[in-house]
């Protein structure tokens, strides 16, 4: 492989430039009217307008990137993470211009992007998924039925739906009506499906998940677990690896299960298998995720490999015993997401970035996707970088991630660094107590 595309913008499109050239591989990256002058296009060998501002005009535009990858004479697309990574339709398409797409098969994509057939999947092959049921139709007696069967409160979700978007947790038999009218409707906008399923709302759950790779000769493994409990709006800010206060038998079953599942997926890349455990430590199977995850570096500081290596090599038909793996680099990592938006509203906050500096501390890495004196646009996610600590232990990834955001200098926009500090501070996230509700319920 000497030429890669990637797909994507911001902290993940330079993550994924920065192995490339240590692996001496050319990368072509494309920008939208408003990212010409990211950071991204900056680190590129070649770099390409690829369309307006707007997602649908460029990142998500499959004929102008495809057109541009041909151009450019690449031999693969990266996609990163969201836009385009889990589309199994662009992922064929690639494939079908004699270019490799950086991922697992489009029939795996496909398979696992449906989440009513990865349940289905899941139950034939004896891994437990949290109660629930499709919805055949949204008639007001089919839902009461169903809500009998499964008791509230329960998840309303999206087959297709995914960070957040397309589930809203009910109460009762009114709310589940409105609710269920309200996710169809948000579905059909964002994922072009409005099909729905009901799940069991698991009271105080943690969100841990297993990172699996597999190559094309029938190999996987799994090779870590991260506990992502801490969430706003669905959405993870906080990554650990190895998750707190989880007993031997509770991570042996996980890695277990998320191997298993990849087997079953004859999985050919890197992915993520994720699961929410109760306070009793059941298990429940969630989704598979088939793409590199933003939360991947925790994995790579504690197990000492570099994921998008693997996710290069793995493609270039590399069997996973002949790729690099050092010895466990660190005993702990923490990362923490930088958004820019109020730490209290969470809106977003974009602007011009008149002062963005932070401490450079021993164990603290950088994934930035922006740099002091660029814009950050309202077009785009309002992530704009992380933080990750690797230590010895987690109170010392605690305190370096504290000494690095209190004295940061950041000008011109807000961002959530006021609320990661009092998630680091507090009592509960110190003891390790954490659960998917920790952030609205911090006790």
């Amino acid at each position: 492989m000497k030429k890669v595309l990637i797909a994507n913008r911001g902290e993940i499109a330079a993550r994924i430039i920065r192995t490339c050239q240590q692996l001496n591989i050319q990368t072509v990256a494309i920008f939208s009217e408003a990212d010409k002058e990211a950071i991204h296009v900056k680190m590129a060998d070649e770099a390409y307008e690829v369309g307006g501002a707007r997602v649908s005009e460029s990142y998500l535009n499959k004929r102008n990137i495809l057109q541009i990858a041909k151009d450019a004479n690449v031999d693969a697309i990266h996609p990163g993470y969201g836009l385009l990574s889990e589309n199994a339709g662009f992922a064929k398409e690639v494939e079908e211009e004699g270019i490799a797409f950086i991922g697992p098969k489009d029939t795996v994509i496909y398979a696992m992007g449906d989440k009513i057939n990865a349940r289905a999947h899941m139950e034939q092959i004896g891994i437990p998924v949290v109660p629930g049921m499709t919805l055949e139709d949204q008639s007001e007696r089919s839902l009461e039925m169903a809500a009998r069967k499964i008791g509230f409160p329960l998840m309303v979700k999206a087959s297709a739906g995914g960070g957040g978007i397309g589930m809203q947790r009910v109460h009762d038999q009114k709310e589940l009506v409105k609710a269920v009218s309200s996710v169809a409707k948000k579905a059909q906008t964002f994922f072009g499906e409005g099909a729905l399923f009901l799940e069991k709302y698991i009271e105080k759950p943690r969100h841990i998940e297993a990172q699996i790779v597999g190559d094309l000769f029938g190999e996987v493994e799994a090779i870590g677990l991260r506990d992502c409990s801490i969430q706003r709006r669905h959405q993870k800010i906080v990554e650990e690896a190895p998750p707190p206060r989880l007993s031997k038998n509770a991570s042996e079953q996980l890695l277990e299960y998320a191997k298993r599942i990849g087997e079953s997926l004859e999985y050919s890349s890197v992915g993520t298998v994720e699961f929410l455990v109760d306070h009793e430590e059941n298990i429940y199977f969630l989704e598979v995720n088939t793409r590199l995850q933003v939360e991947h570096p925790v994995t790579e500081e504690t197990e000492g490999v570099d994921l998008v290596e693997w996710q290069l090599r793995l493609s270039e038909k590399e069997k996973l015993e002949a790729l690099p793996r050092d010895k466990r680099k660190s005993e702990h990592a923490i990362e923490v997401r930088i958004y820019a938006e109020d730490p209290k509203t969470f809106f977003p906050s974009p602007g011009a970035l008149k002062k963005f500096r932070f401490k450079e501390v021993e164990g603290i890495r950088f994934d930035m996707g922006v740099e002091e004196g660029m814009n950050v646009t309202p077009y785009y996610d309002p992530m704009i970088g992380k933080v990750i600590a690797y230590a010895s232990s987690r109170e010392a990834c605690v305190d370096k991630l504290l000494d690095v955001l209190t004295t940061s200098e950041v000008e011109g926009i807000k961002t959530n660094i006021p609320m990661l500090v009092d998630v680091l501070q507090s009592e509960a996230f110190r003891a390790g107590e954490v659960t998917t509700h920790f952030v609205s319920q911090p006790s």
